[in-house]
């Protein structure tokens, strides 16, 4: 898997006695533009929530009940335009909505960085109930969700053409 950057694996400190508090998993895929081209020298940043649901509010990590996360981490792509994040699998943050890691890439040529979710492929009911995605025409909700393989999840971030992914638009803290 490609996970070279120290800021790329979010599992270091998600521990308590030295247990992983949840599943570990690669998150890993590729940037690319309209024709499938890689983009390379993109940076792809990670957020998420604990394998608990809860979201770390602090900038920083965080100590809550005897271990520390960060839920946040950076990836540059390489000469393919893959990037990857070591991690733990994120819980859904309501009852009954889907799981998502939330991501923002940043790329030559972009005038601001772009937002988006890689949402688990694991719930169909959890991932049909989720408002985001059903605001989505459905020709383009699978634009936002990860596809399992039997090493990581795998989500593809296409920059534009017909199959680009959904980005959405950012609201401030």
């Amino acid at each position: 898997a490609f996970i070279t950057q120290a800021g790329a694996d979010l599992t270091r400190n998600g521990r308590s006695n030295g247990e992983p508090l949840g599943e570990r998993i690669v998150v890993t895929g590729r940037v690319i533009d309209e024709y499938g081209r890689p983009l390379r020298n993109t940076l792809v940043e990670i957020w998420q929530a604990r394998p608990d649901g809860t979201v770390p509010r602090e900038p920083g990590s965080l100590r809550r009940d005897g271990w520390t996360v960060t839920g946040f981490g950076r990836s540059g792509t390489d000469r393919d335009g893959r990037y990857g994040f070591s991690t733990l699998l994120p819980g859904p943050t309501e009852p009954g909505r889907a799981a998502f890691f939330a991501m923002t890439v940043f790329a030559r040529g972009l005038p601001d960085r772009l937002f988006t979710r890689a949402y688990l492929p694991d719930d169909d009911a959890a991932l049909a109930a989720d408002p985001l995605l059903a605001a989505l025409p459905e020709d383009r909700r699978h634009t936002l969700v990860a596809a399992r393989t039997p090493a990581a999840l795998s989500f593809d971030i296409r920059l534009q053409g017909p199959e680009e992914t959904v980005f959405l638009r950012y609201a401030g803290p």
